[in-house]
């Protein structure tokens, strides 16, 4: 295939403008240059952003998928992007060669779908949690996964015309699940690349607010959304069960309960149960469905 052509997407609710800049910096700095950049502005504006940038200014915060599909969208009516790079605002590219090997990737494979960063803090260090598999011992193995990293991803293009976009009604947490699952029941690839890094402060899922709520509603909307009937309450039951084990907080645990029952009673988009054949792929990957 053609050299694939590569653009970014950023969203950021205007907080956090002396990151986003040293990221935008780290971006230009990249020596094979991304054919667009995107900043959307989850409900502010964005003065003084550099001039090569396309600024999308939203009146109200999409939250993280509504963004996100607003980024794609508009990186779509330009015409000339095959892979969507999507970056946190307060994340930075380290290394200048990320859009180069990212081209590279997806010159070679055209069923490449997806390409997750590895997530490293200001030491170098990847938490647990930023290694998209179960075995997460070793952040540096690179393989073959069965979801990947919000904060720093590729995504093809094409891929995405065969998906469909970022499901809207999940706002946060679980949208990276949602959409993975989508590509590998439609044959594409999902790659851990640990070479590509992008450095991010060190946090907690948690620090947000809504954490609890979004985690366990968006959870079971996307067992509802995803899964085959049989396979429903086990992830669920599944998913209960290490809540309760792990989970330290009564006002957290109350709130993860609250926002389950929310997700039983409401829906999160169409159901399109994944085929078996999928289901056998995660698990051969290592990660099936249940957990």
């Amino acid at each position: 295939m053609d050299r694939p052509r590569v653009g970014v997407a950023v969203l950021t609710m205007g907080d956090r403008m002396p990151e986003l800049l040293a990221l935008l910096a780290s971006v230009a700095k990249q020596d094979e240059a991304a054919a667009r950049v995107v900043v959307v502005g989850n409900g502010t504006p964005l003065p003084g952003l550099p001039e090569w940038v396309t600024v999308v200014e939203l009146e109200e915060n999409l939250g993280v998928s509504g963004g996100r599909n607003v980024a794609w969208r508009r990186l779509r009516e330009f015409g000339d992007v095959d892979v969507l790079v999507d970056l946190d605002d307060d994340g930075l590219l380290i290394e200048a060669d990320v859009f180069r090997r990212i081209a590279d990737l997806y010159a070679a494979d055209r069923r490449l779908g997806i390409v997750s960063f590895r997530i490293a803090d200001e030491t170098g260090e990847t938490q647990r949690r930023h290694v998209p598999r179960l075995r997460a011992g070793d952040p540096m193995r690179r393989g073959l996964v069965t979801t990947f990293l919000g904060g720093g991803h590729a995504l093809s293009m094409s891929m995405l015309e065969e998906t469909g976009p970022w499901p809207d009604a999940f706002f946060f947490t679980h949208e990276e699940t949602d959409l993975a699952w989508r590509a590998v029941d439609h044959g594409w690839d999902i790659l851990y690349e640990p070479q590509l890094v992008l450095r991010h402060p060190r946090t907690s899922p948690a620090r947000h607010a809504v954490y609890y709520r979004m985690t366990a509603r968006n959870r079971v909307w996307l067992a509802k959304r995803h899964l085959p009937a049989p396979l429903v309450p086990v992830y669920l039951g599944v998913w209960v069960a290490l809540t309760v084990a792990r989970t330290r907080s009564a006002p957290g645990l109350r709130a993860w309960l609250g926002g389950f029952a929310e997700g039983v009673r409401t829906s999160g988009g169409p159901r399109r149960p994944m085929r078996w054949r999928t289901v056998w792929r995660l698990a051969r990957l290592g990660r099936p469905p249940v957990i």
